[in-house]
């Protein structure tokens, strides 16, 4: 599950997503996570490099990116089979966040 806050949701205009993590096809780390929503069409926040909160509709994939300035780091996960092809979410120790969903 991936919980927003408050401000995300207003942000993105979606609310908290969930996936089965047997959905989980591939976790990724990103050492700039701004840029695989800098394209395509979006349907929330975004401010270049600063933020982006949206659903993003790019190469034939939709995906759901969390990202702010103070994170520009972050993870990709890839699924197979739900709502989204990937989640591009930024965090501070995306190390960490993938070992964690791969353990899982």
């Amino acid at each position: 599950m991936l919980h927003l806050s408050g401000v995300e949701k207003l942000e993105a205009v979606h609310g908290d997503l969930r996936a089965p993590l047997s959905t989980v096809r591939a976790v990724e780390v990103l050492d700039d996570a701004h840029e695989p929503v800098d394209h395509g069409f979006k349907v929330g926040e975004r401010l270049p490099e600063v933020s982006e909160v949206a659903v993003v509709r790019t190469g034939g994939q939709r995906l759901f990116a969390a990202v702010h300035h103070d994170t520009p780091r972050g993870v990709r996960i890839d699924f197979d089979g739900t709502d989204y092809d990937a989640w591009i979410i930024g965090c501070s120790d995306p190390e960490t966040t993938k070992a964690r969903i791969e353990k899982r």
